[in-house]
């Protein structure tokens, strides 16, 4: 009884043993914004297929990288495999790293999802050789180093957003200047937005900047270097007080550690820092009610308004363009131009829109026009009267309105119109009211519908429905007994899923072949997969020798042989050695080859 007992003892601890264990581990689980941190994804069996998870909200800067340990103690086998990659955050608040998958022994195992806390950026030590827990001794030489040249704490970093006005009217233009300013003691090796300005409550318009210059400034009374990142020309479309969110960067740059080597220059170390313009703020003004006109739509600015026909004498048939434009600077793009009326004797058709607008800094200016088609129905003299533009003027801080001259137009011939017609619109919408309401009793369209039907029950259709239950009984017995037949094929099942796993990956690294890393990870995944699949060998038994010796025994050419593992060498040394495009189709080419003909040799 004691025997029986110990036994089962032994196998129940030899069960937990086995279980499969696939988690993901992380260094520290609060970090700042512009600080590294290490997670780890580890198995104690051996797995293929891992899949990492996207990394939403960070940036892979080192990695994946990988380990792995197997040992005997006391005849008991340990053994530990771990994908290791390296995170950057680029945001804050409560982040979550999600799942990633692996398959071991056919099964698919994830991990839980991990969350990471990420702050404030905070500041980082600048000796890279520094020892990260303290030195209680210090070294007085470099004491005294440090005594000669201390750096600026703030990296000598600085991005500014320069306003143009911070108290304008609605609808008056407004410059943003995002500049970067470097000081001479710290150089700039790179840089990517974290958080772009947003422009609520505001009309934008981006300036491209082609190249960016290099000047000589003062940042604070001190001397800088700086570069312009950004000109947004802004236009407020309401008043009161709007918020323009902040730019912020993260920036690679070489700090200067406070220390000189032997000739005296000092040296430097490559760091993250993240800098933001912050938030600001802007007081708009509406525009004055006293002296505003009622037709006046919100246009501000300085402004020309010309009504121009195209002619004012045609015959009947021909056609008149009135253009209605408007040039001059402000914000053009931003109301809309008043509408002619016309006599009733003209059909006037929806205007065409042209805008030959810039935005340079100081804001829009060009010309807008909307360009109306008229077509004269009856002979005789007509007028379209004169048109009004009201517009705030930014100069005198006043109103102004234009007024066009009224356009005499001279049809030549066609009808003559009646008594009825009259030269303003009103009469024309009364006439034609009156004629669509005369003719409204007619009806110029029926829909019969036959009033006899036929009967479902009895009909062809009804039969045929009938019959084709029992004509799919024999289809759907022999479907079961194939699929039957597939499923208790459990080698044969294998081998096809390892096959399509081949072609899969070999898909997927035609996807990736403009990303080497990748590809090569693909490339290596489908030479595995279709190892097993034609050779029935799991991926710990996959040894030079082994698959030699098997490829050998089912018939296949030595010389294919040597290729396949050379190329399945070369698929982890490639991934880190420098390779041109020619090269990465080449082995592309290559793997496709050599799968195909061991396709045909192995028996």
């Amino acid at each position: 009884m004691r025997n029986f007992f110990t036994a089962l003892f032994i196998t129940f601890f030899a069960t937990l043993s086995a279980q499969v264990q696939f988690e993901a581990r992380v260094n520290k689980q609060s970090v700042a914004q512009n600080e590294r941190f290490r997670i780890e994804f580890a198995m104690n069996e051996d797995g293929d297929n891992f899949v990492p998870p996207s990394f939403e909200g960070f940036r892979i800067v080192g990695g994946p990288s990988q380990q792995v340990s197997q040992s005997w103690i006391n005849g008991k086998a340990s053994f530990q495999k771990s994908y290791i990659y390296i995170l950057l955050p680029t945001q804050k608040g409560n982040l979550t790293i999600k799942q990633a998958s692996i398959e071991i022994h056919g099964q698919i195992y994830k991990t839980s999802p991990v969350k990471i806390n990420v702050t404030n950026a905070v500041e980082q030590p600048q000796d890279p050789y520094a020892n990260p827990y303290g030195n209680p001794y210090g070294n007085p030489y470099q004491q005294q180093q440090q005594q000669q040249y201390q750096p600026p704490a703030d990296g000598g970093i600085h991005l500014v957003a320069e306003i143009s006005n911070e108290n304008p009217y609605v609808n008056q233009p407004i410059t943003v200047v995002y500049k970067l300013y470097v000081s001479h003691n710290s150089s700039v090796r790179n840089w990517r937005e974290l958080q772009s300005p947003k422009f609520n409550d505001f009309w934008s318009q981006n300036i491209d900047i082609k190249n960016l210059v290099v000047e000589e400034g003062k940042f604070k009374g001190e001397n800088y270097r700086y570069v312009v990142l950004r000109k947004t020309v802004l236009y407020p479309q309401k008043s009161g007080k709007l918020t323009i969110e902040p730019l912020s960067l993260d920036i690679a740059i070489d700090q200067p550690t406070g220390k000189r080597d032997i000739f005296g220059r000092p040296h430097f170390v490559p760091t993250n820092k993240t800098v933001s313009a912050g938030k600001r703020s802007i007081n708009v003004r509406s525009l004055p009610e006293n002296g505003k006109p009622e037709d006046f739509g919100g246009a501000v600015g300085k402004f020309n308004f010309v009504v121009k026909p195209s002619k004012t004498e045609l015959k009947h048939g021909e056609t008149l363009e009135l253009e209605v434009s408007v040039s001059g600077n402000g914000n053009l793009k931003l109301f809309n131009l008043p509408k002619p009326i016309v006599p009733s004797a003209f059909e006037m058709y929806d205007p065409v829109h042209n805008e030959q607008v810039s935005t340079p800094l100081s804001g829009m200016q060009g010309k807008i026009s909307d360009k109306y088609t008229i077509v004269p129905q009856f002979q005789g003299d007509y007028t379209i009267k004169g048109l009004t533009f009201s517009y705030f003027d930014l100069s005198s801080n006043s109103y102004k309105t234009i007024t066009s001259n009224d356009v005499n137009v001279k049809v030549l011939d066609g009808p003559i119109a009646g008594n009825d017609v009259a030269n303003t619109s009103e009469s024309a919408e009364k006439k034609a009211v009156k004629t669509v309401n005369q003719f409204k009793f007619i009806a110029l369209k029926t829909n019969l519908i036959n009033i006899t039907s036929e009967d479902f029950l009895g009909s062809p259709l009804f039969y045929g429905l009938m019959i084709v239950p029992f004509l799919l009984i024999p289809i759907i017995i022999l479907a079961r007994k194939k699929k039957e037949a597939i499923d208790s094929d459990i080698v044969g099942n294998k081998r096809r899923l390892s096959s399509r796993l081949a072609k899969k990956y070999l898909a997927e690294a035609r996807k990736q072949i403009a990303n080497k890393e990748a590809f090569y990870i693909a490339l290596e995944k489908a030479l595995h997969n279709f190892l097993k699949a034609k050779l029935h060998i799991e991926t710990s038994e996959m040894s030079k020798e082994k698959i030699r010796e098997i490829l050998l025994e089912k018939n296949a050419k030595p010389e294919t042989i040597e290729d396949f593992i050379n190329l399945s060498e070369s698929c982890e040394f490639a991934r880190y050695a420098p390779s041109s495009s020619t090269a990465i189709q080449e082995d592309y080419e290559r793997a496709g080859s050599i799968i195909s003909e061991l396709e045909k040799q192995i028996s």
